[in-house]
Parts: structure tokens; C-alpha cells; sequence
């Protein structure tokens, strides 16, 4: 175990709940949750603000070393900010979230925000979410779960959190969206989305947020014990 407390690393496809449960599980433990997609939104939001190609690796590199993400506890979102700007809503927004797979298969994108994720984690006590921790961040965390839900549920979740927020995307489209980032995530050459062999799979698409917390959980609490003695 690392001096304070174990790694845990939750994966999974969009939608799939990792966020929403991996800041809950963080609280309990009282260990640090790094939101490692609000990492690739924010260097995404940024490079459409500066109006850089997207596919275009050198420019993003150089616009990776001179950017600073950071995050604040919040109540009940932790804020982030990109060079101390804001941006917690604007990563959100429907055109960062339809262009972030393309930055985040970037090779220079990957190489330089998994570096900060793992000093982050270093020494343990924390919780992160996102799509390659078990197999690539943190492939030797202390815990590695991996969620799944079916595509249905997954935009039927989304679609709700559009409706709270108020954008106007239909089902189908969701759908649509879900099924690309699925596919260009697992496609991808760098870090592709995929279950780490020593991970333990969750499907929550019949599962409420509490009930995958609980699950999670107890198996952090089984782990602190068998590491104890």
C-alpha cells in the first residue's frame, strides 16, 4: 500500500458513471479524486479557443507546456481551471465533448497529462477515473474496476444531464455520439480504451449510483484489510 492509502482506478466507456461515482468514493475515503477526462477537455477547450487544428500534434504539444490545469474541491463538483480561467462548465460544453477523443489519441497529449496524473497518484489515497488508469496511468493500482453499461442507458443518462443543463440533443443523436466515442476511444493506437486483465468489471446499467458506490467500496475496504494484516 502507498503511504496514504491505495490506489484505486476506475475505467470505463463514456457515459458508463465513472465520474459521478469515483468523486463519491474519493469523499468516503477522504482520498484525492483526480478527474483525468476534465484534464483532456480542458487542453481541448483550449486549443479550440486558440483556434489550433485539432489534429495537429506539434502545435498542441506546445500549447501542453505552457498550460496549467488545476482543480479546487468543490460542493458537489471540484472546480477546474485552465491557466487560472474557469472552466468547469465550459469542458462540458457539446463541442469539447464531441472533439475530445480526437486530442486525447494524440501521442504528445497522452504522454504529457499521463505524466501529471501519475505524480499526482504517487503516493497513493487517491481515486481516478477515465479510460486507461487500470492499463496505463496506474497499472499497478491497488484496486482497478472497470464499469459498463449498454449504449441505450448510457445516452438515456446523458441525455437526462443535457435536459438539467440545458442543451438540446435528441436521443438518437446521444446514441450516435456514444457509439463513435466508443469506437474511436477503443481504436485509438495510444492507451486504447480496455478492460485491465486484473480489474473487476461492473455493469451498472440496472444499478443505481449507490449501489456501485457500495460495491466499489467494499471492495476498497477488503482491500485495506488484506493489506493490514
Amino acid at each position: 500500500m502507498h503511504k496514504n492509502g491505495l490506489q484505486v482506478a476506475i475505467d470505463g466507456p463514456a457515459s458508463a458513471g465513472k465520474s459521478t461515482v469515483a468523486k463519491i468514493v474519493a469523499k468516503n475515503f477522504n482520498y484525492i479524486y483526480v478527474d483525468t477526462g476534465a484534464m483532456y477537455r480542458s487542453i481541448t477547450y483550449k486549443a479550440i479557443q486558440d483556434g489550433i487544428d485539432l489534429n495537429d500534434e506539434n502545435k498542441i504539444g506546445d500549447l501542453l507546456k505552457k498550460t496549467a490545469i488545476s482543480f479546487t474541491p468543490g460542493n458537489p463538483v471540484q472546480h477546474v481551471f485552465v491557466d487560472g480561467e474557469e472552466v468547469t462548465e465550459k469542458i462540458r460544453s457539446e463541442k469539447v465533448t464531441n472533439n475530445v477523443s480526437t486530442v486525447a489519441a494524440l501521442p504528445v497529449v497522452r504522454h504529457d497529462l499521463v505524466k501529471r496524473q501519475q505524480d499526482i497518484a504517487k503516493d497513493g489515497g487517491v481515486v481516478m477515473d477515465g479510460r486507461d488508469i487500470g492499463t496505463t496511468v496506474l497499472p499497478n493500482a491497488d484496486l482497478k474496476v472497470f464499469l459498463i453499461a449498454s449504449v441505450k442507458e448510457r445516452a438515456e443518462r446523458r441525455y437526462l444531464e443535457n435536459q438539467k443543463n440545458g442543451i438540446d440533443v435528441t436521443l438518437e443523436q446521444l446514441e450516435k455520439e456514444i457509439e463513435l466515442r466508443d469506437y474511436k476511444d477503443s481504436h485509438r493506437k495510444v492507451s486504447p480504451l480496455e478492460k485491465a486483465k486484473d480489474a473487476v468489471e461492473i455493469d451498472t446499467t440496472s444499478l443505481s449510483i449507490n449501489q456501485v458506490v457500495d460495491e466499489i467500496s467494499d471492495l476498497i475496504e477488503e482491500k485495506l484489510k488484506t493489506n493490514k494484516n
